[in-house]
């Protein structure tokens, strides 16, 4: 899983409209674009013309509020909302500034980390298309280790932090980065066993969600300090469960392509475990080759997918009052309707059957 464009439901682009989130994210919209405008500025001095395209138009924060621009906030949503949290907890401008560069580098790297895995072609960089997919993740892998170290050596040099924390920055985030592609690489041949759903959650979801999205913390956690520093440890569990519960709506947009490829998915958990009758019957069958039909999840497997869906619920509704008792303003009450929206754009039919009424 990646940190994936989300919000493509109009629904949910009204809903938060109408909430004002939009424009009270509107700052922290213009720094992030500003950080990607730093960020393909630094790579015309890594990286050769002859494998560089044109850098896409940047929105500016009015731009990206309107419906032509609302790509560039569906891309970077999370990214956006870890810098307004992280502003909220008191963090100064200057770390601001570099935590969102960091932040889009982390996301680069995972993006072209995920490509390697699940043979795709996402990217977040102006790369010329000059040979196969697959190399074009690596090259994006090794841009993204520069670019990083850039915006560490920017930071050494405007006395945002010493060599020494740069180091240990880069430090923490490895080992972080590392633990996640642990367990990805333990499915590479696929796996065989199920664990149970609460189970599959603490071993599976806490990573590939959780700390995929604590990753923003690794840089805090190392230069904060004092009151700021204690806000940001209590913060970071708390965007660990909204995580968590992306990672959990993730498996329900991916049932039948994690099925493909034999990897966890909570779906497959939970009816494996606690399915009707005829939901084990038929997991059974697709598991062993059987053709899965298009709707199955929306249809056959409707009732276990509500149940998988209510923890993601309860993931969310945690997050959102975790972060409210420490100050941001999101308002708690819209957790539910931010777990429906966390899709891409396949996801969204699927998501409004299974949190239809009938």
């Amino acid at each position: 899983m990646t940190l994936s464009p989300v919000f493509r439901s109009e629904a949910a682009v009204r809903l938060l409209e109408e909430q004002g989130v939009w424009q009270r994210l509107a700052p922290d919209v213009a720094a992030q674009a500003d950080a990607v405008r730093s960020l393909y500025r630094d790579l015309e001095e890594v990286l050769g013309p002859e494998f560089r395209g044109p850098a896409p138009h940047v929105p500016t924060a009015a731009e990206a509020l309107r419906p032509e621009g609302l790509h560039f906030v569906q891309e970077y949503f999370f990214l956006i909302l870890f810098r307004s949290i992280f502003g909220s907890l008191g963090v100064p401008e200057a770390r601001l500034r570099l935590y969102t560069e960091l932040n889009f580098c982390i996301k680069g790297t995972i993006t072209a980390a995920d490509n390697l895995f699940d043979d795709q072609d996402k990217s977040l960089l102006p790369l010329a298309p000059v040979a196969g997919a697959r190399f074009l993740s690596i090259l994006q892998l090794m841009c993204f280790e520069r670019l990083l170290r850039r915006v560490l050596d920017r930071g050494v040099a405007g006395g945002v932090l010493t060599a020494e924390q740069a180091t240990l920055v880069q430090r923490e985030l490895l080992d972080r980065m590392a633990s996640i592609g642990r367990l990805e690489g333990s499915e590479e041949g696929g796996v065989d066993d199920v664990p149970e759903p609460t189970e599959m959650v603490e071993r599976v979801h806490k990573v590939r969600g959780g700390a995929l999205f604590a990753l923003a913390f690794a840089a805090p956690s190392v230069l904060e300090d004092g009151e700021v520093a204690e806000r940001v440890g209590a913060a970071e569990p708390a965007v660990a469960r909204l995580g968590t519960a992306f990672q959990v709506v993730d498996d329900l947009t991916d049932f039948e392509f994690d099925l493909g490829r034999r990897s966890h998915n909570l779906l497959t958990s939970q009816i494996f475990h606690h399915g009707t009758a005829a939901e084990k019957t038929a997991l059974e069958s697709f598991r062993h080759g059987d053709a899965v039909p298009d709707g199955v999840v929306e249809e056959l497997f409707k009732s276990s997918a509500r149940a998988v869906l209510e923890r993601a619920y309860e993931e969310g509704r945690a997050s959102f009052r975790m972060l409210s008792e420490l100050g941001h303003w999101f308002e708690s009450g819209l957790a539910d309707d931010v777990v429906h929206a966390i899709v891409g754009l396949d996801g969204v039919a699927r998501m409004e059957a299974l949190s239809s009424g009938d």
